[in-house]
């Protein structure tokens, strides 16, 4: 049955590529794979995940209380583009070129290219890159856009770091020993280059000087707007769509020891993802100055994306068939399913938002910020933490985490939060839409601006709240992972088990 559903079981299953190779390292007298380097992304994930979930909490509750806006540098227009950068490019980022440089080396069956030196600057640069990027939101040297995006220097850099990135990855594909290039492999460069494209195109720009900060983008007006929107949405494609199926391709096969449940499934929904994705972009412009032609070719590819995206979350989800009893006892599997019906919701509910008539409520309301989150927290930062507690053990060689019982309470309290954050922003939302459109009998607006502020009020509370939830939970993982990295191993019964009463 497994070889009919996955025509590539028996030669190309990545679990019997990794056994092979696993008795090829044992035998080996030195390490053959670059673990050091997956460490160092692992641990930096964290800790700028943490950093990220914290400004989050702050700017969330600088909505709810503006008084708290009481400096120039940490006002909510500074701190807003740094939680985004740092929870989307720090600890998304983190994670994801983490994974890939452990996937790759796996399913290629070889040490990444250039190593030490060129891995390690992969990761110094893209730390500096960070750090950086951050300085320049807090100081205020943006390029002023819709993303305010740093400065030309950061972007330099970053450049400089990504075709690193880059070699290091391509580099390892073509030296590989297995012939077969996995599928996760194929999603891994799909980010990697279309992210290098739509950085490049996005952040032309003319510095005023050489030794000053200030530049000026290369477009302008409704080009400019649809630029940006080529960029934003596709950097959602391809950053925290594509680069993340590359982990749940790899990741959830592994942690349920059970091969995809369909390899053909999965190249169809490589190659019509990444056709579809990069044309939707032009929805975010609806009733706007961009021709209505071009409204309607982003509306028309982001329903169609439907397609490609739930037979990926299909495919996941399936890959689960004849072990669904896992997840009654292994709450990290649990992590990366449930991130996969985040994923499914996220990509339903994203197109549906593209159709005009939809959009007409929905567009600048917080009905777009809870669809966001849905898909940041649910299915990206989800399926990062199932990734993470599943490489933690393995790296550090250790039998299993610290407290397996901690894991699932960092679940509970994920969701939770996730639930409370985007349910208050869903009825925010649609309440706002609904009170921006509404008309007296004299044609004039029923609600002054004021008045759907003031109402929102008690939901942006409930929002606060449930990032504070979320944070917690990621709090607890920090210290689930120091306790592993120590070897200290917390005595507890299995899940699904009760100790015995007298």
């Amino acid at each position: 049955m497994l070889a009919r559903v996955n025509p590539f079981h028996n030669k190309y299953n990545h679990q019997n590529l990794e056994e092979r190779v696993d008795l090829m390292t044992t035998a080996s007298p030195t390490p053959k794979y670059n673990e050091g380097i997956v460490k160092l992304f692992t641990i930096a994930a964290i800790f700028w995940g943490i950093v990220g979930f914290l400004a989050g909490c702050f700017i969330a509750l600088q909505l709810a209380f503006p008084a708290l806006n009481f400096h120039e540098f940490i006002n909510f227009g500074r701190l807003r583009p740094v939680h985004t950068s740092a929870v989307i490019f720090a600890f998304g980022g983190c994670v994801l070129l983490g994974t890939s440089f452990y996937v790759v080396q796996r399913t290629c069956r070889a040490r990444l290219f250039g190593d030490p030196w060129l891995p390690m600057f992969v990761f110094i640069g893209y730390q500096i890159f960070i750090v950086m990027a951050a300085l320049s939101y807090l100081l205020g040297y943006t390029q002023g856009r819709e993303y305010a995006e740093p400065e030309w220097f950061v972007d330099l850099w970053i450049t400089i770091v990504w075709v690193a990135y880059l070699l290091v990855f391509l580099g390892t594909l073509i030296k590989r020993k297995e012939p077969h290039i996995y599928v996760a492999n194929w999603f891994y460069l799909a980010f990697i280059v279309t992210v290098a494209i739509l950085h490049l195109v996005n952040n032309l720009a003319i510095p005023v000087s050489l030794t000053g900060a200030k530049s000026y983008s290369l477009f302008a007006g409704v080009q400019d707007a649809l630029t940006q929107w080529w960029y934003a949405h596709n950097a959602v494609g391809f950053f925290l769509t594509a680069g993340f199926l590359a982990i749940m391709y790899y990741f959830i096969p592994k942690q349920v020891n059970r091969p995809v449940y369909s390899y053909r499934l999965s190249i169809v929904h490589f190659w019509a993802l990444i056709f579809i994705y990069i044309w939707a972009g032009p929805h975010h412009l609806h009733y706007t100055a961009l021709p209505d032609w071009a409204q309607t070719l982003g509306m028309v590819f982001s329903i169609m994306l439907w397609m490609p995206s739930w037979g990926g979350m299909i495919n996941g989800i399936m890959t689960l068939s004849g072990a669904w009893d896992k997840l009654r006892t292994d709450p990290i599997l649990r992590f990366l399913v449930v991130s996969l019906s985040f994923y499914g919701m996220s990509t339903f509910e994203g197109p549906l938002m593209s159709i005009k008539t939809v959009n007409a409520l929905s567009h600048y309301t917080d009905w777009t910020i809870g669809h966001v989150h849905s898909g940041a927290l649910g299915w990206v930062a989800m399926i990062s933490f199932g990734a993470i507690y599943y490489l933690v053990p393995k790296l550090w060689k250790r039998e299993r985490l610290y407290s397996i019982r901690m894991v699932n309470q960092h679940f509970w309290l994920s969701n939770i939060g996730i639930i409370l954050y985007i349910c208050a922003m869903w009825v925010s939302g649609i309440m706002q839409g609904l009170m921006w459109r509404a008309y007296n009998e004299y044609g004039f607006l029923t609600y002054s601006f004021a008045e759907t502020v003031e109402q929102m009020h008690p939901y942006y509370i409930i929002r606060a709240i449930g990032g504070l939830v979320f944070t917690i939970g990621a709090f607890m993982m920090a210290y689930n992972v120091w306790r592993t990295i120590k070897g200290d191993l917390k005595e507890e019964l299995p899940l699904g088990t009760r100790k015995a009463t007298v």
